[in-house]
Protein backbone atom coordinates (compact mmCIF):
# COMPACT_ATOMS: atom_id res chain seq x y z
CA UNK A 1 0.00 0.00 0.00
CA UNK A 2 1.53 3.53 -0.85
CA UNK A 3 0.29 6.52 1.30
CA UNK A 4 -0.25 10.20 -0.01
CA UNK A 5 -0.32 13.55 2.20
CA UNK A 6 -3.60 15.14 3.12
CA UNK A 7 -3.91 18.18 1.14
CA UNK A 8 -1.44 20.36 3.12
CA UNK A 9 -1.52 18.02 6.65
CA UNK A 10 1.38 15.96 7.62
CA UNK A 11 -1.48 13.39 7.53
CA UNK A 12 -0.61 10.16 5.42
CA UNK A 13 -3.71 8.19 3.93
CA UNK A 14 -3.63 4.96 2.22
CA UNK A 15 -4.43 5.74 -1.16
CA UNK A 16 -7.19 3.35 -1.20
CA UNK A 17 -9.76 4.50 1.77
CA UNK A 18 -12.49 1.45 2.52
CA UNK A 19 -15.91 3.31 2.24
CA UNK A 20 -18.90 2.12 4.20
CA UNK A 21 -21.82 2.92 2.42
CA UNK A 22 -22.76 -0.61 1.87
CA UNK A 23 -22.96 -1.03 6.00
CA UNK A 24 -25.79 -1.51 7.81
CA UNK A 25 -28.75 -1.77 4.94
CA UNK A 26 -31.33 0.59 6.88
CA UNK A 27 -33.12 3.39 4.84
CA UNK A 28 -32.73 4.12 1.52
CA UNK A 29 -29.46 2.92 1.80
CA UNK A 30 -30.94 -0.94 2.05
CA UNK A 31 -30.37 -0.36 -1.92
CA UNK A 32 -26.66 -0.17 -1.49
CA UNK A 33 -25.85 -2.67 0.65
CA UNK A 34 -26.89 -4.48 4.11
CA UNK A 35 -23.67 -5.99 5.57
CA UNK A 36 -23.58 -6.32 8.67
CA UNK A 37 -21.30 -6.73 11.93
CA UNK A 38 -19.82 -9.86 10.92
CA UNK A 39 -19.10 -8.65 7.38
CA UNK A 40 -18.37 -4.76 8.40
CA UNK A 41 -15.43 -6.63 10.27
CA UNK A 42 -14.69 -9.06 7.64
CA UNK A 43 -13.97 -6.38 5.32
CA UNK A 44 -12.15 -4.07 7.89
CA UNK A 45 -9.78 -6.68 8.95
CA UNK A 46 -9.30 -7.44 5.28
CA UNK A 47 -8.57 -3.84 4.33
CA UNK A 48 -6.24 -3.17 7.19
CA UNK A 49 -4.27 -6.15 6.16
CA UNK A 50 -3.42 -4.78 2.90
CA UNK A 51 -2.39 -1.58 4.24
CA UNK A 52 -5.30 0.48 4.30
CA UNK A 53 -5.64 3.04 7.02
CA UNK A 54 -8.36 5.15 5.66
CA UNK A 55 -12.21 4.81 6.63
CA UNK A 56 -14.58 6.66 4.79
CA UNK A 57 -18.05 7.10 6.63
CA UNK A 58 -21.37 9.37 7.31
CA UNK A 59 -24.02 10.04 9.93
CA UNK A 60 -26.56 9.36 7.03
CA UNK A 61 -25.51 5.90 5.86
CA UNK A 62 -27.96 3.75 7.03
CA UNK A 63 -29.40 6.32 9.13
CA UNK A 64 -26.71 6.12 12.03
CA UNK A 65 -25.97 2.35 11.45
CA UNK A 66 -23.18 2.60 9.52
CA UNK A 67 -20.59 4.57 11.98
CA UNK A 68 -22.24 2.41 14.55
CA UNK A 69 -20.95 -1.00 12.86
CA UNK A 70 -17.33 0.68 11.81
CA UNK A 71 -17.03 1.60 16.09
CA UNK A 72 -17.92 -1.99 16.81
CA UNK A 73 -15.50 -3.54 14.57
CA UNK A 74 -12.90 -1.34 15.51
CA UNK A 75 -13.01 -2.30 19.29
CA UNK A 76 -14.19 -6.20 18.35
CA UNK A 77 -11.03 -6.11 16.20
CA UNK A 78 -8.85 -4.68 18.28
CA UNK A 79 -7.46 -2.04 16.20
CA UNK A 80 -5.45 0.41 17.53
CA UNK A 81 -7.19 3.66 16.83
CA UNK A 82 -3.98 5.78 16.27
CA UNK A 83 -3.22 4.03 13.27
CA UNK A 84 -6.35 4.79 11.51
CA UNK A 85 -7.58 8.09 9.93
CA UNK A 86 -11.54 7.77 10.45
CA UNK A 87 -13.40 10.10 8.29
CA UNK A 88 -17.55 11.42 8.39
CA UNK A 89 -19.94 13.63 7.50
CA UNK A 90 -22.61 15.91 8.29
CA UNK A 91 -25.29 18.03 6.51
CA UNK A 92 -27.94 15.43 5.14
CA UNK A 93 -31.28 15.35 7.46
CA UNK A 94 -30.59 12.85 10.79
CA UNK A 95 -34.39 13.82 12.28
CA UNK A 96 -37.73 15.27 11.80
CA UNK A 97 -37.23 18.69 13.44
CA UNK A 98 -36.41 21.67 12.08
CA UNK A 99 -33.05 21.94 13.06
CA UNK A 100 -31.88 18.42 12.22
CA UNK A 101 -30.27 18.75 9.30
CA UNK A 102 -27.95 21.26 7.08
CA UNK A 103 -24.31 23.59 7.82
CA UNK A 104 -26.16 25.55 10.99
CA UNK A 105 -23.70 25.51 14.31
CA UNK A 106 -26.81 24.25 15.94
CA UNK A 107 -26.63 20.84 13.74
CA UNK A 108 -22.79 20.62 13.28
CA UNK A 109 -22.10 20.54 17.07
CA UNK A 110 -24.93 18.26 17.65
CA UNK A 111 -24.21 15.82 14.54
CA UNK A 112 -21.05 15.19 15.82
CA UNK A 113 -21.94 14.40 19.45
CA UNK A 114 -24.06 12.36 17.78
CA UNK A 115 -21.18 10.68 15.73
CA UNK A 116 -19.28 10.31 18.00
CA UNK A 117 -21.55 8.14 20.71
CA UNK A 118 -22.28 5.79 17.50
CA UNK A 119 -18.64 5.48 16.58
CA UNK A 120 -17.67 5.32 20.46
CA UNK A 121 -14.39 7.44 19.20
CA UNK A 122 -13.58 10.79 21.02
CA UNK A 123 -12.71 12.21 17.66
CA UNK A 124 -12.63 11.87 14.50
CA UNK A 125 -9.29 12.79 11.73
CA UNK A 126 -11.81 14.48 9.11
CA UNK A 127 -15.07 15.69 9.43
CA UNK A 128 -16.43 16.74 6.29
CA UNK A 129 -19.78 18.93 4.70
CA UNK A 130 -21.33 16.30 3.35
CA UNK A 131 -23.29 19.10 0.77
CA UNK A 132 -24.28 22.74 0.40
CA UNK A 133 -26.51 24.54 2.67
CA UNK A 134 -27.92 27.25 0.99
CA UNK A 135 -29.40 28.39 4.30
CA UNK A 136 -26.67 29.09 6.79
CA UNK A 137 -24.31 31.55 6.02
CA UNK A 138 -21.04 30.29 5.00
CA UNK A 139 -18.63 31.57 7.92
CA UNK A 140 -21.39 29.96 10.93
CA UNK A 141 -20.44 26.91 9.88
CA UNK A 142 -16.69 27.66 9.19
CA UNK A 143 -16.52 28.84 12.40
CA UNK A 144 -18.24 25.91 13.68
CA UNK A 145 -15.53 23.88 12.35
CA UNK A 146 -13.29 25.88 13.55
CA UNK A 147 -13.88 25.31 16.89
CA UNK A 148 -14.09 21.58 16.69
CA UNK A 149 -11.19 21.26 15.31
CA UNK A 150 -10.15 23.46 18.48
CA UNK A 151 -11.50 21.64 21.01
CA UNK A 152 -9.52 18.38 19.66
CA UNK A 153 -12.48 16.17 18.58
CA UNK A 154 -11.81 16.87 14.94
CA UNK A 155 -8.52 17.06 13.56
CA UNK A 156 -9.15 18.14 9.48
CA UNK A 157 -12.05 19.32 7.96
CA UNK A 158 -13.06 18.83 4.72
CA UNK A 159 -15.55 19.53 1.76
CA UNK A 160 -17.37 17.31 -0.67
CA UNK A 161 -20.09 18.00 -3.26
CA UNK A 162 -19.63 21.81 -3.89
CA UNK A 163 -19.00 23.97 -6.91
CA UNK A 164 -15.24 25.83 -7.50
CA UNK A 165 -16.34 29.18 -6.20
CA UNK A 166 -18.20 27.88 -3.02
CA UNK A 167 -14.85 26.23 -2.34
CA UNK A 168 -12.75 29.07 -3.07
CA UNK A 169 -15.12 31.64 -1.27
CA UNK A 170 -14.53 29.18 1.61
CA UNK A 171 -11.04 29.24 1.61
CA UNK A 172 -10.73 32.80 1.63
CA UNK A 173 -13.06 33.05 4.43
CA UNK A 174 -11.28 30.95 6.55
CA UNK A 175 -7.77 32.91 5.80
CA UNK A 176 -9.60 36.27 6.53
CA UNK A 177 -10.38 34.77 10.01
CA UNK A 178 -7.08 32.55 10.56
CA UNK A 179 -9.37 29.82 10.78
CA UNK A 180 -8.82 25.85 10.19
CA UNK A 181 -9.54 25.63 6.54
CA UNK A 182 -10.39 22.75 4.08
CA UNK A 183 -8.36 20.45 3.37
CA UNK A 184 -9.65 18.10 1.13
CA UNK A 185 -12.50 17.87 -1.34
CA UNK A 186 -14.63 14.71 -1.63
CA UNK A 187 -16.30 14.28 -5.39
CA UNK A 188 -17.10 12.06 -7.73
CA UNK A 189 -14.95 11.54 -10.15
CA UNK A 190 -13.94 8.24 -12.39
CA UNK A 191 -12.84 7.42 -16.18
CA UNK A 192 -16.50 7.66 -17.08
CA UNK A 193 -17.03 11.09 -16.01
CA UNK A 194 -14.52 13.38 -15.68
CA UNK A 195 -16.18 16.96 -15.07
CA UNK A 196 -14.02 17.46 -12.16
CA UNK A 197 -11.02 18.42 -14.35
CA UNK A 198 -13.04 21.36 -15.86
CA UNK A 199 -12.74 23.70 -12.45
CA UNK A 200 -12.58 21.48 -9.16
CA UNK A 201 -9.42 19.68 -9.77
CA UNK A 202 -7.39 22.76 -11.34
CA UNK A 203 -8.78 24.76 -7.78
CA UNK A 204 -7.40 21.82 -6.16
CA UNK A 205 -4.00 21.84 -7.63
CA UNK A 206 -3.98 25.18 -6.95
CA UNK A 207 -4.62 25.33 -3.03
CA UNK A 208 -3.65 22.39 -2.01
CA UNK A 209 -6.39 20.51 -1.29
CA UNK A 210 -6.02 16.17 -1.31
CA UNK A 211 -8.73 14.61 -3.74
CA UNK A 212 -10.89 12.02 -2.48
CA UNK A 213 -12.40 10.23 -5.16
CA UNK A 214 -16.24 8.80 -4.85
CA UNK A 215 -17.76 6.36 -7.14
CA UNK A 216 -14.76 6.06 -8.79
CA UNK A 217 -16.33 2.62 -10.61
CA UNK A 218 -19.54 4.97 -11.85
CA UNK A 219 -21.69 2.88 -9.27
CA UNK A 220 -20.32 -0.19 -10.66
CA UNK A 221 -20.87 0.58 -14.36
CA UNK A 222 -17.24 0.52 -14.84
CA UNK A 223 -16.56 -3.37 -13.27
CA UNK A 224 -17.09 -4.76 -16.25
CA UNK A 225 -19.87 -6.96 -15.53
CA UNK A 226 -21.96 -4.12 -17.90
CA UNK A 227 -21.69 -3.63 -21.65
CA UNK A 228 -23.84 -1.68 -23.65
CA UNK A 229 -26.57 -4.93 -24.72
CA UNK A 230 -26.43 -5.75 -21.19
CA UNK A 231 -28.72 -4.46 -18.46
CA UNK A 232 -25.68 -6.41 -16.19
CA UNK A 233 -25.86 -9.03 -13.68
CA UNK A 234 -28.86 -9.80 -11.68
CA UNK A 235 -28.94 -7.99 -8.31
CA UNK A 236 -25.85 -5.60 -9.22
CA UNK A 237 -26.22 -2.01 -8.06
CA UNK A 238 -26.84 0.00 -10.93
CA UNK A 239 -29.70 -2.09 -11.92
CA UNK A 240 -32.22 -0.99 -9.48
CA UNK A 241 -29.75 2.52 -8.21
CA UNK A 242 -29.01 4.57 -11.46
CA UNK A 243 -26.41 6.77 -10.11
CA UNK A 244 -24.51 8.73 -10.27
CA UNK A 245 -25.37 10.23 -13.76
CA UNK A 246 -23.21 8.70 -16.17
CA UNK A 247 -22.87 9.47 -20.53
CA UNK A 248 -23.64 5.68 -20.70
CA UNK A 249 -21.97 5.92 -24.43
CA UNK A 250 -18.86 7.46 -23.40
CA UNK A 251 -18.75 5.08 -20.43
CA UNK A 252 -19.06 1.73 -22.67
CA UNK A 253 -16.58 3.37 -24.85
CA UNK A 254 -14.18 3.15 -21.62
CA UNK A 255 -14.68 -0.02 -21.29
CA UNK A 256 -14.31 -1.53 -24.46
CA UNK A 257 -10.70 0.35 -23.69
CA UNK A 258 -10.13 -1.01 -20.80
CA UNK A 259 -10.93 -4.70 -21.95
CA UNK A 260 -7.41 -5.46 -23.35
CA UNK A 261 -5.32 -3.36 -20.88
CA UNK A 262 -6.86 -5.86 -18.29
CA UNK A 263 -6.40 -8.74 -20.46
CA UNK A 264 -2.91 -7.97 -20.85
CA UNK A 265 -2.00 -7.31 -16.79
CA UNK A 266 -4.61 -10.15 -16.09
CA UNK A 267 -6.55 -7.74 -13.58
CA UNK A 268 -10.20 -7.56 -14.16
CA UNK A 269 -11.57 -4.38 -15.77
CA UNK A 270 -12.51 -2.46 -12.33
CA UNK A 271 -9.03 -2.91 -11.61
CA UNK A 272 -7.92 -1.18 -14.53
CA UNK A 273 -10.59 1.40 -13.85
CA UNK A 274 -9.36 2.59 -10.32
CA UNK A 275 -5.43 2.18 -11.12
CA UNK A 276 -6.47 5.17 -13.81
CA UNK A 277 -8.13 7.53 -11.09
CA UNK A 278 -4.82 6.87 -8.68
CA UNK A 279 -2.76 7.95 -11.57
CA UNK A 280 -4.46 11.87 -11.94
CA UNK A 281 -3.17 14.83 -10.55
CA UNK A 282 -3.98 15.30 -7.07
CA UNK A 283 -5.59 12.18 -5.85
CA UNK A 284 -5.11 11.54 -2.57
CA UNK A 285 -7.21 8.66 -2.12
CA UNK A 286 -9.69 6.60 -3.96
CA UNK A 287 -12.57 5.40 -1.68
CA UNK A 288 -13.92 2.27 -2.62
CA UNK A 289 -16.90 0.40 -1.33
CA UNK A 290 -17.88 -3.09 -1.58
CA UNK A 291 -20.34 -6.22 -0.86
CA UNK A 292 -17.88 -8.90 -0.63
CA UNK A 293 -13.88 -9.22 0.90
CA UNK A 294 -13.74 -10.91 -2.50
CA UNK A 295 -14.48 -7.76 -4.18
CA UNK A 296 -12.95 -5.50 -2.03
CA UNK A 297 -9.56 -7.63 -2.30
CA UNK A 298 -9.79 -6.62 -6.29
CA UNK A 299 -10.04 -3.10 -5.49
CA UNK A 300 -8.06 -2.55 -3.29
CA UNK A 301 -4.67 -4.34 -5.57
CA UNK A 302 -5.39 -1.57 -7.81
CA UNK A 303 -2.99 0.09 -5.89
CA UNK A 304 -0.42 -2.15 -7.49
CA UNK A 305 -1.24 -1.71 -11.26
CA UNK A 306 0.41 0.64 -12.83
CA UNK A 307 -0.30 1.54 -16.31
CA UNK A 308 2.08 2.66 -18.79
CA UNK A 309 2.18 6.11 -21.15
CA UNK A 310 0.73 4.60 -23.83
CA UNK A 311 -2.39 3.26 -22.09
CA UNK A 312 -3.02 6.01 -20.22
CA UNK A 313 -3.14 7.95 -23.52
CA UNK A 314 -5.39 5.38 -25.33
CA UNK A 315 -7.72 5.58 -22.05
CA UNK A 316 -7.90 9.38 -22.06
CA UNK A 317 -8.92 9.56 -25.18
CA UNK A 318 -11.32 6.81 -25.17
CA UNK A 319 -12.83 9.04 -21.74
CA UNK A 320 -11.82 12.77 -22.79
CA UNK A 321 -14.22 15.46 -21.95
CA UNK A 322 -16.22 17.27 -24.46
CA UNK A 323 -14.37 20.62 -25.26
CA UNK A 324 -16.31 23.69 -23.33
CA UNK A 325 -15.97 27.14 -22.78
CA UNK A 326 -13.85 28.83 -21.33
CA UNK A 327 -11.22 25.97 -21.27
CA UNK A 328 -10.52 25.79 -24.86
CA UNK A 329 -9.89 29.47 -24.90
CA UNK A 330 -7.78 28.65 -21.82
CA UNK A 331 -5.97 26.76 -23.69
CA UNK A 332 -5.74 28.81 -26.91
CA UNK A 333 -4.72 31.31 -24.95
CA UNK A 334 -2.04 30.04 -22.65
CA UNK A 335 0.38 28.61 -25.62
CA UNK A 336 2.92 31.28 -25.41
CA UNK A 337 2.36 30.95 -21.73
CA UNK A 338 4.21 27.59 -20.96
CA UNK A 339 6.29 27.42 -18.38
CA UNK A 340 9.45 26.94 -20.06
CA UNK A 341 7.90 28.20 -23.08
CA UNK A 342 10.56 30.26 -25.40
CA UNK A 343 9.74 34.30 -25.99
CA UNK A 344 11.14 35.82 -28.70
CA UNK A 345 10.72 39.30 -29.84
CA UNK A 346 11.50 40.95 -33.05
CA UNK A 347 14.55 43.75 -32.96
CA UNK A 348 14.84 46.17 -35.00
CA UNK A 349 16.58 49.45 -34.60
CA UNK A 350 14.97 52.88 -33.30
CA UNK A 351 14.68 54.32 -36.90
CA UNK A 352 12.81 51.24 -38.25
CA UNK A 353 9.80 51.58 -35.36
CA UNK A 354 6.78 53.69 -36.24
Amino acid sequence: MNYRLLGRTGLFVSEICLGTMTWGGKGRFQIVGKLGLEDAKAQLRCAVDAGVNFIDTADVYSEGESERLLGAAIRELGLPREELVIATKVRIRMGEGPNRVGLSRVNILNALDASLKRLGLEHVDLYQVHAVDFLTPMEETLRALDDLVRSGRVRHIGVSNHAAWQIMKALGISERHGWSRFEAIQAYYSIAGRDLEREIMPLALDQQLGILVWSPLAGGLLSGKFSADSQGPEGARRTTFDFPPVDRERAFRCVDAMRPIARAHGVSVARVALAWTLQQPGIASVIVGAKSVQQLEDNVAACTLRLSGDELSALDGASALPAEYPGWMIAFQRRDREPGAAIRFETRPPADRA
